[in-house]
């Protein structure tokens, strides 16, 4: 098994990236296999509502250039999922969210091809606005009819400067959890 986590922060190996290898550290001791796609500094674009997912169906963006249909193929070959992205006016990175939007819309247009993969949402905050985050990366889990597992409060990080989430003890606890109940709803799935 494995889960491909994508982190939408600007700073490559930041706060965010921080929360997501908790995360895979937890889901490494039960031998799951992880890799992180880090979006910074990656040409990326939001959709353009073409609609050519819907014509083709083959799987793709009709969008060429950017790292999108890669994240496709990574997704597709995942068990499971994670969305990982700061909080940026209360909500996602435009990277994330391009990603959502892109990736949603192939997704949809080709039998909701990402239909009961395990997914989750892990956010980086200084202070507020992590729910509504929160909240946009668990829109595309949901609407792509993909298994999301709690964990002991809401998956997110306080800190500022690069490393500060290190100090957020009970953010890192959440991250553990959240990795341990990821692997125990992928080995439910996977008997």
């Amino acid at each position: 098994m494995k889960v491909v986590a994508f982190n939408g922060s600007a700073r490559k190996d930041g706060n965010t990236a921080i929360l997501v290898n908790a995360v895979f550290k937890e889901l490494k001791k039960e031998g799951i296999k992880t890799e992180l796609v880090q979006l910074s500094g990656k040409k990326i674009r939001g959709c353009i509502a073409c609609g050519k997912c819907f014509e083709k169906k083959d799987g793709l963006c009709a969008i060429k250039g950017d790292i999108i249909n890669e994240c496709i193929e990574k997704m597709m070959e995942a068990d499971g999922i994670i969305l990982a992205s700061p909080t940026y006016f209360a909500d996602v990175s435009t990277e994330m969210k391009a990603l959502i939007d892109r990736t949603g819309y192939v997704a949809k247009a080709n039998d909701d091809m990402f239909r009961r993969k395990v997914g989750a949402a892990v956010v980086a905050v200084r202070r507020g606005g992590a729910i509504h985050a929160f909240d946009t990366m668990n829109h595309f889990f949901f609407i792509s009819q993909m298994v999301v597992p709690g964990s002991s409060y809401w998956n997110v990080g306080l800190g500022h400067a690069a490393g500060d989430v290190k100090e957020d003890e009970e953010g890192i606890a959440t991250m553990k959890t959240l990795g341990a109940n990821m692997a125990w709803v992928m080995k439910k799935l996977n008997k």
